[in-house]
């Protein structure tokens, strides 16, 4: 597989929605109008595609998003100028393909190019994803902070990549 990765436009919507209900356990529910609004506030929206079929995505936003996000707004009190990564998802038929990690380093590409030094992320410790927790280690990840979401019920670990400037 040579994967293509590209801006998502509003045709690649449908297949983002699938993505992300595919792997809603590990992250939050998204419908068409939020991915709408999403994709408008994003500065970072691509897809990675297998042929013509989209089989991952990854949404950023920056600092001026507005955004209600808790995590988001963790962040934003704390960081005068960040990507934060909203959201990321391979189809369970391409994992163990590295396209995550090719969007993460194109993501890290694209926010050097634009002079930002902090990429944000944070993925859940109760319960907790060691799948995630391994993937953001292995992309120089820290943790920063960690806050209960969804009611008190999962909580996250807060996590900064520094980007040194080429």
């Amino acid at each position: 597989m040579n994967p293509i990765l590209r801006p998502a436009t509003a045709a690649d919507h449908p297949a983002v929605l699938a993505l992300n209900l595919e792997a809603e356990a590990l992250m939050s529910p998204m419908d068409a109008a939020r991915l709408a609004m999403l994709d408008g506030q994003s500065a970072y929206h691509r897809v990675a595609c297998d042929g013509d079929a989209v089989v991952a995505f990854l949404i950023a936003l920056d600092q001026s998003a507005d955004y209600d996000s808790p995590n988001y707004q963790w962040y934003r009190q704390r960081y005068p100028r960040f990507l934060y990564i909203d959201r990321i998802a391979v189809a369970a038929s391409h994992r163990a393909r590295k396209l995550g990690g090719l969007l993460y380093d194109d993501l890290f590409a694209f926010a050097r190019q634009r002079g930002f030094d902090t990429v944000a992320a944070e993925f859940y410790i109760e319960p907790f994803n060691e799948a995630s927790s391994r993937f953001h280690a292995r992309h120089g990840f820290v943790e920063v902070g960690t806050q209960w979401v969804a009611q008190g019920s999962k909580r996250v670990s807060l996590q900064i990549a520094a980007l040194p400037q080429d």
